[in-house]
């Protein structure tokens, strides 16, 4: 099945790209390899999730807002290669959660974000991961989620 027809049948579709917000490109092609700049809870243009995880939001929250980071990294990889199913391979997966002190759950909140890609593109979308907690995110997201991808 395809994988835009997939997200479809997940009940998911992928939001329109925001624009990048700073000095740089939101995707950089190299060779078979696609990098995703951080990408964030966006949608209709605005960020859909403003807060800390283990404070404004919970674990189920943060999950969700990763789902969504993940769909507006899909919408740029469609963007940059026109199809979703020239993606070949997820490789690595960096999610960074603004996370208040003592909050250990990091791992749990980039699962929304790795489950998708695994249902997704089934093995193909399996990927080694960090999941980072940090500070702050800007604009006071609580995820933001940068992929490497190898395409074709």
């Amino acid at each position: 099945m395809k994988a835009e027809a997939k997200l479809k049948e997940m009940g998911l579709e992928l939001p329109a790209v925001s624009p990048a917000v700073g000095s740089y490109v939101r995707s950089v092609r190299s060779g078979n390899m696609l990098f995703l700049a951080g990408h964030g809870p966006y949608r209709d243009g605005k960020c859909a999730y403003i807060g800390k995880l283990g404070q404004e939001y919970g674990v189920p929250e943060g999950y969700e807002a990763s789902k969504l980071v993940a769909l507006n990294c899909l919408a740029t990889v469609k963007e940059a290669l026109g199809d979703l199913d020239r993606v070949r391979r997820v490789v690595k997966v960096l999610g960074l959660v603004s996370s208040s002190p003592g909050f250990v759950e990091q791992p749990q909140v980039i699962n929304g974000c790795s489950d998708l890609l695994v249902e997704l593109y089934g093995e193909a979308g399996r990927h080694a991961r960090a999941a980072i907690g940090v500070a702050e995110l800007p604009g006071g997201m609580p995820v933001e989620i940068e992929m490497v991808l190898e395409v074709e």
